[in-house]
This record gives C-alpha cells, sequence and structure tokens, in this order.
C-alpha cells in the first residue's frame, strides 16, 4: 500500500477503535465520568508506546507502517498519545521546559480555546 492509503486505512480503523471501545467501556462503567475517552487514551497511549518502541530502538517498523500506526491509527483512535509521544521525545532530549510547554500548553490552552469557542458560537 502506498502512504496515503496507509493512512486512510489506519485513520479509518483508528476512528472506528475508538467509537467501539469508549462505547463499550461507557456500557459497562456509566456515563458519570468520561471512563470511556481515559480508557481510550491510556491505551493509545500505551499502544504509541510499544510502536515507538519498535520503530526507533527494534527499527521493526519502516516509515509505511509508522503512517499506517502512528500516524493514523493511533492519531485517530486518540491524539492525545500523540502529544504525550511528543512530549516524551523533548523530555528525553533534555528538552524539559519545552516538554512543560508542550504538555501544559496543550491542556491549558486548549480550555480557554474550548471556552473561547462555546462563547462564540453562542453569541451567535
Amino acid at each position: 500500500m502506498g502512504k496515503w492509503t496507509n493512512l486512510l486505512v489506519g485513520t479509518l480503523a483508528g476512528g472506528v477503535a475508538r467509537y467501539v471501545l469508549a462505547g463499550a467501556v461507557y456500557r459497562v462503567l456509566g456515563t458519570n465520568f468520561p471512563y470511556g475517552t481515559l480508557v481510550v487514551n491510556l491505551s493509545g497511549c500505551l499502544a504509541i508506546g510499544i510502536l515507538d518502541a519498535l520503530a526507533e530502538d527494534k527499527f521493526l517498523l519502516g516509515p509505511e507502517a509508522r503512517v499506517l500506526l502512528m500516524v493514523g491509527f493511533c492519531g485517530a483512535f486518540t491524539t492525545f498519545s500523540t502529544l504525550i509521544l511528543e512530549t516524551d521525545h523533548l523530555l528525553r532530549d533534555g528538552e524539559w521546559a519545552r516538554a512543560v510547554i508542550n504538555a501544559g500548553g496543550s491542556l491549558i490552552l486548549g480550555l480557554l480555546l474550548f471556552r473561547l469557542g462555546l462563547m462564540a458560537a453562542r453569541a451567535l
């Protein structure tokens, strides 16, 4: 498969997997807490950690497999896993301040921009 086909297939599979897993978790644990999202985000972090080690340390994943599994599947399954991967790479490279800015900025600015979006849409 080509790069774009890998991306499309991985994205489709990741989106479906997210929907199925989160739905199953909510059916079992209920909806009074975002358990489904938590399970998806944490399992995505586990998956992208395994894939990163297979790619970077073991050299078992080539560029095509990375696009399929890491960019496509994990990216559609949860972008949180990519945030964690990139923050960990900053930490690994000794870029502690950038890691904190990346993680903290994503959370804090994300919440602020979400609220801004709500206010803007409600003002229409």
